[in-house]
């Protein structure tokens, strides 16, 4: 591996900025890029910024060749600032490092190297192969975070889980009738932004038949792009004039067991049904459904129930990380937030790794990446 020179970007402000405003852009994209990574790129002359760009949808231009693009002929001699190492293969779109070599880009700033073991490497060394002089910025955590989901379908086959969920003090997330809002405006507000930078929402049966939700982006969202919605759904039996069938976009039924008149009736609602593997108990495996998740491209689902599911994802240590929205209000009785499947040790404690809270109105928002405890 060629060497890489830091120190000439380790306190560049110009740089600096640059880079932060590169991250904005890919932040833009999360859910609209996938099976690529979503990537913000920044072209410099001087201290003056003359192109910037994201990753465009599948089958579009990455951002290196967007902000290239912008910058035109401005770009001779410049500094190309981008939150991931410029790929250095031909797929379905040509190689980035091309483009940046024909663009006569003098520097190449990036923040973190792309570890996908499925896509050849390589990209600084092409670079500084050419004369072009490679740095590395100090934004490697911000722009790594960018790229889990985009890892987790490469490496592990399925996508990066966030599991999301509102509740009371006391731990529950419904009434026993469910359909009760439990937090306030800014918390439903932050729930939604997290749906709009996701691939996928994913709930069970149960949670559709109680709730009847939409999982749709609210307000819609400018590009009028909203995330595939996926029912886990054992014996095929949600009801086409479930809101979630009923709203437009793509929806994705996994079962196990639907009969034939099932199947009919749900794709001509206009579903998508995919047969997975059962569990031990003849329910839809939830490792299964994510891996069939992550075969259709998937690479970041929320998943935001119901209990049993979110507590088979726990014991199966599928869930990569949580945002828990906390309403000031006890229920006392009511629908838990998490619940553990029959045969399943719920003993074992796991953690969030350094979480963040928030205030929202008079909710909290924590929110941070599972540790699983593997020593009981």
């Amino acid at each position: 591996m060629a060497t890489i020179n830091t120190k000439s970007v380790s306190s560049d402000l110009s740089i600096d900025r640059a880079m932060r405003r590169a991250i904005d852009l890919a932040r833009s994209v999360r859910g609209r890029t996938s099976p690529n990574p979503p990537v913000g790129a920044v072209v410099l002359q001087g201290d003056q910024v003359v192109g910037q760009g994201a990753t465009k949808p599948p089958g579009g231009a990455h951002a290196e060749v967007v902000a290239l693009e912008a910058a035109g002929n401005l770009a001779k001699g410049g500094t190309l600032v981008v939150t991931l190492e410029p790929c250095n293969h031909v797929g379905r779109t040509p190689a980035c490092t091309e483009a940046i070599r024909r663009a006569d880009i003098a520097r190449v700033i990036i923040a973190t190297r792309d570890s996908n073991p499925h896509v050849p490497g390589g990209g600084l060394e092409a670079l500084q192969g050419e004369g072009i002089e490679i740095g590395v910025s100090q934004f490697e955590n911000e722009a790594a975070e960018l790229i889990r989901p985009y890892l987790s379908v490469a490496t592990a086959g399925r996508p990066y889980v966030t599991a999301k969920w509102a509740m009371t003090l006391d731990g529950k997330i419904a009434g026993p009738q469910g359909g009760e809002s439990i937090t306030g405006t800014e918390a439903m507000a932050e729930a939604h932004l997290l749906r709009d930078q996701v691939d996928a929402v994913v709930i069970g049966s149960e949670t559709a038949r109680i709730d009847d939700p939409r999982l749709t982006v609210r307000p819609a969202p400018s590009d009028g792009r909203q995330p595939l919605r996926v029912v886990l759904d054992s014996d095929g039996s949600l009801h086409e004039d479930a809101r979630v069938i009923r709203e437009e976009g793509k929806v994705l039924v996994v079962t196990v067991g639907e009969s034939a008149a099932d199947r009919a009736r749900l794709e001509q609602a206009g579903a998508e049904i995919r047969r997975v593997e059962a569990g031990s108990d003849g329910r839809v495996d939830v490792v299964s459904a994510l891996e069939a998740l992550g075969d259709r491209g998937v690479a970041h689902a929320l998943v935001e129930g119901g209990a049993l599911i979110l507590g088979s994802l726990f014991a199966a240590q599928r869930i990569d990380e949580v945002v828990a929205f906390v309403a000031p209000r006890v229920m006392r009785f009511g629908i838990p937030a998490v619940d553990s499947p029959a045969g399943i040790d719920a003993g074992i404690p796991h953690q969030l790794d350094d979480p963040v809270v928030r205030q929202l109105g008079q909710d909290v928002m924590i929110r941070g990446r599972m540790v699983y405890n593997t020593t009981g």
